[in-house]
């Protein structure tokens, strides 16, 4: 008997792409000791550096008592700093430290190694029909959001 799934529709094989892209990503996230959370809120202090801990909680969904705990624990480890902000004292505004910036560095790079890794099979040409055929699929869907 074969335990290897039945993906039998175009949308189940690329879940299956996706599940190896999240894979790759989560092995990546894991070797430097940090967890998907962890890494997505030094992603994006990369991105939006002094960022306040409200907006952090809104861009990750989750609440802010859940978001403090993950800052201290990166905090803990010297990966990001709050400071108190220039024009109110009270809020605090969260960086990420040049130690966190060096840590996230080269994921962008990585997943895109994993995509032609995962297209390795595939000519130019079917690479390039493939992306074709997705831009025409997705060009009426809403961006994705987190």
């Amino acid at each position: 008997m074969n335990d290897r799934p039945n993906f039998d529709t175009p949308l189940q094989l690329m879940r299956w792409i996706g599940w190896a892209q999240r894979k790759g990503a989560e092995e990546w996230v894991r070797e430097r000791d940090l967890s998907q959370e962890q890494s997505f809120v030094l992603g994006y202090l990369l991105r939006q550096p002094g960022a306040i801990q409200r907006d952090i909680a809104e861009v990750t969904r989750t609440s802010a008592a859940s978001v403090s705990s993950l800052l201290q624990g990166l905090e803990r480890r010297g990966l990001v700093e709050r400071r108190a902000d220039a024009g109110n004292a009270r809020t605090k505004r969260v960086y990420a430290t040049p130690e966190g910036i060096a840590l996230i560095s080269g994921f962008e790079e990585a997943m895109y190694a994993l995509d032609d890794s995962l297209l390795a099979s595939l000519s130019d040409d079917e690479r390039a029909t493939l992306h074709a055929l997705l831009r025409k699929i997705t060009a009426d869907l809403p961006e994705p959001i987190r």
